[in-house]
């Protein structure tokens, strides 16, 4: 039986939220690193509909809900 494989270049986090998160936890830490010491907290939970509740407190919180469907697997 032949195992598919995804494609190099395909990007395995899919859906707006969950990018959106993923690109604000990026942008938090390199200021961070430019800036010399940061502190930030991930949290999550599951809300509504099994959707994930994700918060990210650097500073200023952001909150992000993000369907189950848009989770990679």
């Amino acid at each position: 039986m032949l195992e598919k494989h995804p494609h190099p270049d395909a990007d395995p986090i899919s859906g707006p939220q969950l990018r959106e998160a993923i690109d604000q936890i990026s942008q938090i830490v390199l200021e961070g690193l430019r800036h010399g010491h940061f502190r930030a907290t991930i949290s999550s939970g599951i809300g509504k509909n099994n959707r994930r509740d994700l918060v990210i407190e650097a500073g200023k919180s952001h909150k992000f809900t993000i369907p189950e469907d848009e989770l990679p697997r």
